[in-house]
């Protein structure tokens, strides 16, 4: 299944900008205000109950405030989980970030889930190659093709060895802004649903790229949804499609993202899925990352 109704997402404790993803997370920008903390965890806890309205399972995981990681927020660039029962641990650009894997929630998580392997790649840290779960990679899961632009988070040799173990086929490019700097995460100019895709092909410079990517998607039968460089930067590409508990698909997005798009573009994503939104302003300008990045998909099969 492309889509589940269950979700993983980390309460913060100490949200603030982070200084060690700012070099290459041009999304990011240092707030003045003296609260971020607290305007970032009244958002997260909005979005959660927005979430939960709607008929999705979401298991929420305090953050401790020792070690520090101020990006802890954002849980699908170290782990993904899958539906033979796998989960993958990933290699991550900045040190503080690594500090996010947590055993104990994969050991609270089997409670509920079948766990049958956990394979970690952390390992290529040492060798300064990274690939940042599924903000690196947007998976079609049910095609087995892993779309991902490469970057200093992003490493050819580590997609290709996830995809060797998991038996995915990779896509991978080069994707730009519009300054021409390299984009930090796939999963802000892309985003997979069951039946649509929505991304920024603009933002892909190389013709005989855009055009494997744009053939690799509508021939595995995804109606198209193009956005603009600008919507891209309102996050209109962090989008994350979800099932209810009664089966209905729901494709979530933040507030900004949602009013970045064209009535046209709103018919055409709520013929798949309904659409829901939350405000999380604070959480986007900080982190540089919007709703898809802080929810990480669990589809191991249920106890």
């Amino acid at each position: 299944m492309q889509i589940t109704n269950h979700l993983l997402m980390i309460r913060p404790v100490d949200f603030k900008f982070n200084e060690q993803t700012a070099a290459n997370n041009k999304f990011q920008v240092a707030s003045t205000e003296s609260d971020t903390q607290t305007q970032a965890l009244k958002e997260f806890d909005g979005f959660v109950e927005i979430l939960r309205k709607n008929g999705i399972d979401v298991t929420v995981v305090d953050d401790t405030l020792q070690p520090e990681t101020p990006d802890s927020i954002f849980p699908n660039n170290w782990v993904s989980f899958h539906d033979d029962g796998s989960i993958y641990l990933y290699p991550m650009f900045s040190e503080n970030r690594r500090l996010e894997r947590r055993k104990d929630i994969l050991e609270g998580l089997s409670e509920k889930f079948e766990v049958n392997h956990v394979s970690d790649l952390s390992f290529y840290e040492m060798q300064y190659a990274f690939l940042e779960g599924t903000g690196s990679m947007v998976l079609d899961r049910v095609n087995k093709i892993a779309y991902a632009c490469l970057s200093v988070r992003t490493d050819q040799e580590v997609l290709d060895n996830f995809c060797m173990l998991t038996g995915y086929e990779s896509v991978s490019f080069q994707a730009v802004d519009d300054t021409n700097f390299p984009i930090y995460h796939t999963n802000v100019m892309m985003c997979i649903g069951d039946r649509f895709a929505v991304i920024c092909l603009d933002s892909i410079r190389n013709e005989e790229e855009k055009l494997a990517v744009l053939l690799r998607l509508t021939n595995s039968g995804k109606a198209i949804v193009e956005i603009t460089l600008d919507q891209m930067n309102h996050f209109a590409g962090n989008m994350l499609q979800v099932s209810n508990s009664e089966g209905e698909s729901i494709l979530a997005m933040s507030e900004q993202a949602f009013l970045s798009l064209t009535k046209d573009q709103v018919a055409t994503l709520e013929h798949f899925s309904s659409i829901i939104y939350a405000p999380i302003y604070t959480i986007e300008k900080n982190g540089g990352g919007s709703a898809r990045c802080m929810l990480a998909e669990i589809h191991l099969p249920e106890k």
